[in-house]
């Protein structure tokens, strides 16, 4: 099972209604499924009703879901954003700055990076590096 890791620490998943991918996607689509090397323009033009979008992270090396993510916000999307996969505790101020709601790991890296590294990441607004560089 995976765990939803927010500012407020580890929680079960709350969302039932399932995900599809971008291929399978229809006009009304509720909640969608995409990969890291997705076309954050392209997928902005086919948002439709999205409610929610899950970006895959395949390595914790490739920020392309960063990107997406970032992109998304810029453009406008007010929806929920999840980041799933191989995303660590380190990353986790990142993946709030680039517009992350939320990130869905599995059970085992919960068990190698518990919720207190987390949670020691959450104050990611006071801890930003460039904010303090910009003065």
């Amino acid at each position: 099972m995976n765990v939803i890791v927010t500012d407020e620490g580890f929680s079960p998943d709350d969302w039932t209604d399932g995900f599809v991918t971008l291929d399978d996607a229809a006009n009304d689509v509720v909640a969608l499924d995409v990969s890291s090397d997705t076309d954050p323009d392209e997928l902005y033009d086919r948002l439709g009703s999205a409610r929610v979008v899950r970006v895959d992270f395949p390595s914790f090396a490739d920020g392309r879901g960063f990107t997406i993510a970032r992109t998304l916000r810029l453009k406008g999307y007010t929806g929920r954003l999840r980041a799933k996969g191989h995303v660590l505790a380190d990353q986790y101020a990142m993946a709030r700055r680039s517009g992350f709601d939320e990130v869905e790991i599995d059970e085992d890296l919960t068990d190698r990076q518990p919720e207190d590294q987390w949670l020691s990441r959450a104050n990611w607004k006071e801890n930003n590096y460039q904010a303090r560089l910009r003065g």
